[in-house]
């Protein structure tokens, strides 16, 4: 008989975020867990070895950084299972958060539901405003200038709507992301053209195409620290950040479009961003965002003349 839930978990130098992480779904996601795949990229803290003798669990090591979307498609091909969740390393779960989410999917009025979120809480109990819409020419261009800042409904992120209810979304953040494996499968899973960031929005796109829908259940709750292991390299973060936008508009914009959203990400983001450092007397700002357009236009004619994605 299939496995209910196949657990995956990329980790990179999470340190004992991971153990915690593991431990609370051998805690709280049994029985509806038998199987749980650690995807470790390359990790130098030795955290991976903290779960490798622990039951259930299937350590994969990679011996480099593979990516987000590639580690977790490495992960997803060890599954044996009807649903697939994908959980950051600083993600925990709560008692009945796994329960009350394939419950609502196993509903029979939710067949066409794809993916599944979770109401995500940080130490102090406040809940992140983790959903987002699909990009857009409009919300990309507001995100980089900072207008959404001043006009939320026209950014990416969902900021203006409080997350306390249950709803359809275009997407729910990859932090939890509960996916029937069906759907996974039949999406041949993320696009690695990204290293990280945006493959996860890339796959419900996508999903939505073949009409399969995300909902975000404000009925189940999770730990979820928000930042993680990428906050030990905020300009490299901020580079990938930026190049997964560029090859998202050209992966699913017309060339206008997408030309828009290059330039204004070359040429008016950088403008803003240091503004606004400067602004907040922020030098490490500062120096993190040249240090991360740095990186994106060392990496621009490899991709132009050569279509070097990662």
């Amino acid at each position: 008989m299939d496995i209910l839930v196949s657990v995956v978990i990329v980790n990179w130098n999470a340190g004992v975020q991971l153990r915690e992480c593991v431990d609370s779904v051998l805690e709280h996601g049994r029985p509806l867990v038998a199987q749980v795949i650690v995807v470790d990229n390359g990790s130098t803290d030795g955290s991976e070895a903290t779960v490798e003798r622990l039951p259930y669990v299937t350590l994969i090591r990679t011996g480099a950084n593979l990516g987000f979307g590639r580690a977790c498609n490495l992960g997803a091909a060890h599954a044996n299972s009807e649903f697939l969740l994908f959980l950051n390393p600083d993600a925990r779960l709560f008692p009945d958060t796994l329960s009350k989410a394939i419950d609502y999917m196993q509903r029979p009025e939710n067949a066409k539901v794809g993916i599944c979120g979770v109401q995500l809480v940080d130490e102090d109990g406040k809940i992140a405003r983790s959903c987002a819409r699909f990009p857009s020419l409009k919300n990309l261009v507001a995100y980089a200038t900072g207008l959404d800042r001043i006009v939320p409904t026209q950014g990416l992120f969902m900021s203006e709507w409080d997350h306390a209810t249950t709803r359809q979304v275009d997407h729910v953040i990859g932090a939890f992301f509960l996916i029937r494996k069906s759907v996974f499968d039949l999406l041949h899973g993320f696009d690695e053209t990204f290293f990280v960031y945006l493959e996860d929005l890339d796959l419900s796109y996508r999903a939505k195409e073949l009409e399969w829908s995300s909902v975000y259940l404000a009925d189940a709750q999770a730990f979820h620290a928000g930042g993680g292991t990428s906050n030990q390299v905020k300009a490299r973060r901020l580079f990938y950040s930026l190049r997964s936008r560029i090859l998202y508009a050209f992966k699913h914009f017309n060339v206008a479009s997408a030309s828009v959203v290059l330039v204004v990400t070359l040429l008016l983001e950088p403008v803003t961003r240091s503004a606004l450092a400067v602004g907040r007397r922020s030098w490490t700002s500062l120096r993190e965002t040249w240090a991360a357009y740095g990186m994106l236009f060392r990496w621009l004619p490899d991709w132009i003349f050569q279509g070097t994605t990662r």
